[in-house]
């Protein structure tokens, strides 16, 4: 083989190592960085479950149902919701953040225990678990439980991520916290405006059945749409429930994402 012939072949092999080398760089890079947790849907907890639901409670597997969630308070916008909601003999699920919201309106969360509905764990600053370190993270879980505990007498085991952000660390944190992970399939958007209209009109476009809603109770236009979207969302023949009733007959797993 002539000598410029075996130049160009090695230079070929070394640029299709090289290449290789940075094809196996890639690959093993993703495969640490992808982030992986345990998920599943209501529909699908349900299925897996046996048994009955609670006596008197509604059925999910019969019922066309939706949950209805409150992220961010309590706050005082938070009364005017809950008023709401008992006249028309409903309960949502709550998650509630400590600085600011438990911290300063201890009263409102224990109105809201008081009154049958369902309190889960926003965390106590609001950050987002994924950018912070394990101790951060579960210092951030672990105070806002033992405040809901004081006032409430009860432990959440549902929480909400910031952002639905998570991945392993934060499903292993919640695991050993007993937190099930709840996020959500309809989002209004109303941190973004304070139309009353157009978050009903997001929530009612999005809506489907074993849906989970979120709003947030603290903004502007979000209290004034309820009344409307549960009017509508009952027509429509939706039963609105919490999301440990979604859920039934499952139980909520420790660590689990549920998303619909």
């Amino acid at each position: 083989m002539p000598f410029t012939m075996r130049i160009r072949r090695s230079r070929l092999l070394i640029a299709l190592a090289a290449t290789a080398v940075t094809a196996l760089a890639v690959a093993v890079t993703l495969a640490l960085t992808v982030t992986t947790y345990d998920h599943t849907s209501p529909r699908a907890a349900r299925n897996k479950a046996t048994g009955p639901v609670a006596s008197g409670a509604v059925d999910c597997r019969r019922a066309k149902c939706v949950a209805l969630t409150f992220d961010g308070g309590p706050s005082p916008t938070t009364p005017r919701l809950l008023d709401i909601l008992k006249r028309d003999h409903l309960h949502a699920t709550f998650f509630v953040q400590g600085k600011g919201h438990i911290a300063k309106y201890p009263e409102i969360l224990r109105r809201i225990a008081d009154e049958g509905h369902e309190i889960g764990n926003h965390t106590w600053n609001h950050k987002v678990l994924t950018q912070i370190n394990a101790a951060d993270a579960r210092e951030e879980l672990t105070r806002t439980q033992d405040a809901i505990e004081r006032i409430t007498g009860t432990r959440p085991v549902l929480m909400r991520p910031p952002q639905g952000r998570t991945n392993r660390k934060v499903a292993d944190i919640c695991r050993e916290l007993g937190l099930a992970q709840v996020l959500w399939s309809v989002t209004a958007k109303d941190y973004e405006t304070t139309d009353s209209a157009l978050i009903t009109k997001r929530v009612l476009d999005q809506t489907h059945r074993d849906g989970i809603i979120l709003l947030h109770d603290l903004h502007k236009g979000t209290v004034p749409a309820v009344p409307g979207i549960i009017k509508a969302l009952q027509q429509r023949g939706y039963t609105i429930v919490t999301v440990s009733q979604l859920l039934a007959p499952a139980e909520p797993r420790p660590g689990m994402v549920y998303r619909p």
